[in-house]
Parts: C-alpha cells; sequence; structure tokens
C-alpha cells in the first residue's frame, strides 16, 4: 500500500469522515504525524497533526492534550494558530491552519544560508511570537529551524509546535525535570534538566540563528549524547564571524549574546531581542533614488564608451605629434584622457547637487550599496576565495615578481638586454593576464567597482569634482537637508552657509569660527559611531556576579553610555547656538564679540568630548581581555 494511504491514514479519514477530509502527510516526527486536510463545514485548508495510538500507552496522551490546548489559546501574527484540540478514540489530534511555505529548517537545507538582512527580519518576527508567548506563561522549548515556516506568499514567519511547551504556573521558572527537546539547540540548563525560564527560548534562538546565517550549527557530534555534552560544558559556542566573516558584525553580537551558556549574559527578555534586531534592520535604510542613481550608475565611467574612447583619443593625439614631437602627442594624449572624463563626472556631480545632495552624502550612499553588495555576493559567491582565484593571484604575483626581476636584469647587466627584456615582457604579460582574472574572480565575492568610485567620490578628487560642479550651478540655487544626514551635521553644514553669506571683515573677525564647527561636528559624528558600537549590548538587565569581568563590562559600559548621551547633547546644543548666533548676527540683532563668547564655550565641549573618548580605552581594555578569556575557553 502506498505509504500516503496507509492503514492509518485510512482509519484516521474514517473517524474524521463528515468533518474533516485527508489529502496527503506533509510529515512526521516524534510527537505526531502532519496531515494535510480540508475543514469540510467551512471550506478551508487545515493542518491536522495526530498523536501516533502507539504513544498513547507512553503516557503522552495527556500531555499532548494538556499543551495542544495551551498552545491553542495563543493568537498572534507570528504563531500558527490552533483551530481545535479533539479526542475521537483511539485517535488524538489537532487541527491548526495550514501554511503554504517551507520550513527554515529545509530553506536553508536547500538554498544555503540566508541573506542577514532576511533572517534579522525572521529572527524578529520570531522573538516577537515568543515575548507574545512568553507573556501569557508558556516556554516554548523546542525553538528549532522545523520549527519556523516561512510563508511563500509573504516571506511572514511562523511559530509551530507548541506541542511540548509547558505553562509557567508561577511567576518564577518552569521544573525542567524532563529533558524535552531537540540536542542541537538544546540550552545548557534544559540539557541538564534544571529549572528553565524564558531565556532557554532565546538560547535556542540564537542557536537557529548561527544556523540560518551560517548554515552550520554551533555544536556537533556524531550522536546526541555528544552534543548535549558540548552543550553544557563551559566552552562557548565558536564566534558567528569565524564561520560566517559576510554577517553584519552587530547583527553577529546579538546571536553571540544568545549564545551566552550564562543565562544572565543572554537578552533577558524575547521582547528586548526583538528591539536590537530591529535597531539592527533600522539602521539599514534605502538610499533616496537620485544618491542610488549615483552610485549605481551616474558616479562610474563604466559604459561601452571607456573601451572606445581610447581607440578615439589615440590617432587625435598623433596630430600635435606629427608638427610638434613625440612629447607633445604625448601631452595631447595625456590631456584628452584626463579632460574628457572628468568633465563627465563633474556634469553628474552638479547633476546630484541640483538634486539636494552633498559631497558628505556619498559617504554612507557608498557604504549601503557596498553593504548590501556584499550580502548578495556572500549568498551566491560564499565568504571565501575560491580555487580559481586562488590561482590566478598566485599566478599574478609571481609573474610579475619574475618580470621585475627579468627588467632589473635587463637594465642592469650589459649584453643581456635583449633576451631578458624579452622575458620581462612575456612574465609581465602573464601577470596581467592572470591578474584580471583574479580580479575578475574577486569580484564576484567583493564588489571592487563600488569600492574604486566609493574611494575616489569621497576623497579628495571627489570634493576637487564637486567644488567645480558647484561653481556650474544656477546663482540661487542652495541644497537642502536630506532626512537621512545626522542632526549635527545638517546643523553644521547650515553654519557653513550662514558663515559664507557674511561680509569679508567680519568673516576675518571669526576666522576659527569653520574650524569649531567641523570640529564639533567630526565629535558628534565618533560619538554617535560610539554609541552604535555598543547600543546593541543588552545593558539594562541585571548585572551578571560571579567570576570573569561580565559584570565591570557591563557597569563600564553603562558609564560610558550614559557620558556619551550627555556630550552628544551638548554638542549639538553647541553646533546649535553657534547656528541662531549666526542668524542673529545677519540680523543685526549681536555682535561678533558675543558670537566668540559662543566659540570658545564650543572649544571647551570639545576638549571634553576628546577626553571622554580617550576614556573608552579602559572600557575596551576590559573587552578585550574578556574576549581573550573566552577564547582560550574554546
Amino acid at each position: 500500500m502506498s505509504p500516503l494511504f496507509d492503514e492509518q491514514f485510512l482509519a484516521f479519514q474514517s473517524a474524521l469522515a463528515g468533518r474533516y477530509s485527508l489529502e496527503r502527510e506533509l510529515g512526521r516526527g516524534g510527537m505526531g504525524i502532519v496531515y494535510l486536510a480540508r475543514e469540510v463545514r467551512l471550506d478551508r485548508p487545515v493542518a491536522i497533526k495526530l498523536l501516533p495510538p502507539s504513544a498513547h500507552a507512553a503516557g503522552l496522551k495527556e500531555r499532548f492534550l494538556r499543551e495542544a490546548r495551551t498552545a491553542a489559546k495563543l493568537s498572534h501574527p507570528h504563531v500558527i494558530p490552533i483551530y481545535a484540540v479533539e479526542e475521537i478514540d483511539p485517535f488524538v489530534f489537532f487541527a491548526m491552519a495550514y501554511v503554504e511555505g517551507k520550513t527554515l529548517g529545509a530553506r536553508v537545507r536547500q538554498q544555503g544560508p540566508l541573506p542577514p538582512s532576511e533572517a534579522a527580519r525572521m529572527l524578529r518576527e520570531v522573538a516577537w511570537a515568543l515575548a507574545y508567548a512568553h507573556e501569557q506563561g508558556i516556554i516554548h522549548r523546542d525553538v528549532k529551524p522545523d520549527n519556523i515556516l516561512l510563508e511563500d506568499a509573504t516571506g511572514r514567519a511562523l511559530v509551530a509546535d507548541f506541542g511540548i511547551a509547558g505553562l509557567v504556573r508561577d511567576a518564577a521558572t518552569l521544573d525542567g525535570s524532563e529533558v524535552i527537546g531537540t540536542p542541537e539547540f538544546m540550552s545548557p540548563e534544559q540539557a541538564l534538566g534544571d529549572m528553565i525560564d524564558h531565556r532557554s527560548d532565546l538560547y535556542s534562538l540564537g542557536a537557529v540563528a548561527f544556523f540560518a546565517l551560517s548554515g552550520r550549527l554551533p555544536f556537533e557530534g556524531p550522536t546526541s549524547t555528544a552534543v548535549l555534552a558540548k552543550q553544557v560544558s563551559p566552552a562557548a559556542a565558536p564566534p558567528l564571524t569565524a564561520v560566517a566573516p559576510g554577517v553584519p558584525r552587530r547583527l553577529a553580537q546579538i546571536v553571540d549574546q544568545c549564545l551566552a551558556k550564562d543565562r544572565q549574559q543572554r537578552p533577558q527578555s524575547a521582547g528586548r531581542l526583538g528591539e536590537q534586531l530591529s535597531r539592527n534592520l533600522e539602521q539599514r535604510k534605502d538610499l533616496p533614488v537620485a544618491l542610488r542613481a549615483f552610485v549605481k550608475h551616474d558616479g562610474r565611467l563604466d559604459g561601452p564608451g571607456v573601451l572606445v574612447y581610447p581607440f578615439i583619443v589615440q590617432p587625435l593625439s598623433l596630430i600635435p605629434a606629427a608638427y610638434f614631437g613625440a612629447l607633445a602627442g604625448f601631452l595631447s594624449f595625456g590631456t584628452l584622457m584626463a579632460v574628457v572624463p572628468s568633465a563627465i563626472l563633474i556634469g553628474r556631480a552638479r547633476r546630484l547637487l541640483k538634486s539636494g545632495f552633498e559631497h558628505v552624502d556619498l559617504d554612507v550612499a557608498f557604504k549601503t550599496e557596498i553593504e548590501r553588495g556584499r550580502e548578495e555576493r556572500a549568498f551566491t559567491a560564499g565568504h571565501k576565495p575560491a580555487v580559481l582565484e586562488r590561482l590566478f593571484r598566485l599566478g599574478a604575483i609571481t609573474s610579475f615578481t619574475a618580470g621585475a626581476g627579468s627588467l632589473a636584469v635587463a637594465i642592469l647587466a650589459p649584453g643581456y638586454d635583449a633576451a631578458w627584456f624579452s622575458a620581462a615582457g612575456t612574465f609581465l604579460s602573464v601577470g596581467l593576464f592572470t591578474g584580471l582574472g583574479n580580479l575578475i574572480m574577486l569580484q564576484r565575492r567583493r564588489d571592487v567597482d563600488s569600492e574604486f568610485w566609493g574611494k575616489l567620490w569621497t576623497g579628495r578628487i571627489g570634493r576637487w569634482l564637486f567644488g567645480i560642479a558647484r561653481t556650474f550651478l544656477p546663482r540661487g540655487t542652495h541644497t537642502s537637508a536630506m532626512t537621512h544626514r545626522p542632526t549635527e551635521l545638517v546643523i553644521a553644514m547650515a553654519a557653513d552657509q550662514l558663515f559664507a553669506d557674511l561680509p569679508k571683515d567680519t568673516r576675518k573677525g571669526l576666522a576659527e569660527l569653520p574650524d569649531v564647527v567641523a570640529r564639533l561636528e567630526a565629535d558628534a559624528r565618533r560619538m554617535r559611531a560610539r554609541l552604535e558600537e555598543i547600543q546593541d549590548t543588552d545593558l539594562d538587565g541585571p548585572i551578571p556576579t560571579g567570576p570573569g569581568d561580565a559584570g565591570r563590562v557591563i557597569t563600564a559600559l553603562r558609564r560610558e553610555r550614559d557620558q556619551i548621551q550627555n556630550r552628544l547633547a551638548d554638542t549639538v546644543a553647541a553646533l546649535e547656538t553657534i547656528r541662531l548666533s549666526l542668524l542673529h548676527l545677519h540680523a543685526g540683532k549681536i555682535s561678533v564679540g558675543s558670537l566668540t563668547t559662543d566659540l570658545s564655550r564650543a572649544r571647551e565641549i570639545a576638549a571634553d568630548v576628546d577626553r571622554l573618548m580617550e576614556g573608552k580605552r579602559e572600557v575596551e581594555i576590559l573587552l578585550k581581555k574578556s574576549t581573550a578569556e573566552r577564547a582560550r575557553t574554546v
């Protein structure tokens, strides 16, 4: 008989006749068999989970019914709803919503690791579902990739199978006398049979995240016992970045924190974990269309004309060479190769300026594009260089080295110059070919093109091109501050514009103002960067106690965070004071002397910021020491 329609299938269908129509088996596991069916009365597809009759004698029947009814109380967009929990002798089952999609486990096994942005969204949705369940007093106890369903139509993540979850009847913890769960995703306390709480689910979610982002498990072994032994050992899981280098640092830190063996060092709630993941996703904003077009197309010279242009310039440069000599020809060729492309880039910079953007916007734009490209390339080409890329690199290095050596011998050894020049030409040709091959292979893993143009546009050449482009703007054209710019940058740009509009003699009396404004803006940028480094650390939970420096690190980070937030507010306020004073100066309400006093106060604030940023070394030393101790235990 076909396994799709075995005797149990037929007997179960007979018991359900008139209420549900079974179509086929979807899967089976330790806690039951899942069938796809249609509910007759409401004419809708459902998934029915059946507890095998053979398991009734093992005492699972009561637990199955109790915990299925508990799970049926949950109503959340990211929890698969249970419609009914029933017993029709000898069958015990529950009917739940049928979701068209595949499990996270199947998705990773078939297509490889998820892109970081997709994984972060999935993890946030699961964290939301767990936070809701924990508020109802329910701990899942079996969070794993095969219990997370990804809906085909929307990509939404839904948590399934609270079938072995326990109802927390007191306000503290769950009696974990039974070891239930999946070894590869089980928390240390659950594996030991100790009392567990909601943070056990967060450890399991960390293991799920590790698998989703790397395609590997944090702990592996030949048997379940071997895996459990690693789960309960003091040795930490390998850092996620060690096995998946393309994962953004902040997201990797969140996953590593979830996998802490000490539950006190994990996020202290699923809701707080969801907030951390939300901040990680919010930092990855889409670029405005003008900037996106510039970093992808307009800011580059990569069209077919780039290949044709040298062949047009070369015959043109022969004209001055014929009349004025070879030097004039070379100078003409170089001038034409530089001037026309520069003019094209200046025109494109002018168009971006007219759209309301400034040169300072390009840094964020190129970084965003490179980060997004890194994710896509990591998904398709992996993180490590392929064998062919390594061979090309080795060939390029060897050939260029041999070519340089041959050229040196040709110059320094008279009488052998022809042979050595020939050898140098051969080696350098091979080096050029293999170097080009290495570059092509490298481009599969890294967006080398965007990295090159990003460095060009954000560096001195880019500032020079934008400076020239600005002179060609129509009179009265002003760029407008865009919402993605940091507040301090917007204020500093406004202050610079107000300063530039002052009479020349007044500007001489305030010659130091642009430097003070630039320093305050740079200080604010440094402090925001430092806050981003520490904002994903869970600093609001209880301070860990016991051996190690974890408690000292948390205390030091809290103190540093509070100090930086206060100084950031002071720095932005100083910038705002300078801007308002410039406005009053334009209106004739204050004198240059009053503004000079504001600048003196601003310099004092900048000096305080320097001392504060120097003080972060204490925390960094503690973090390095803690990381080194953790590495020694692995």
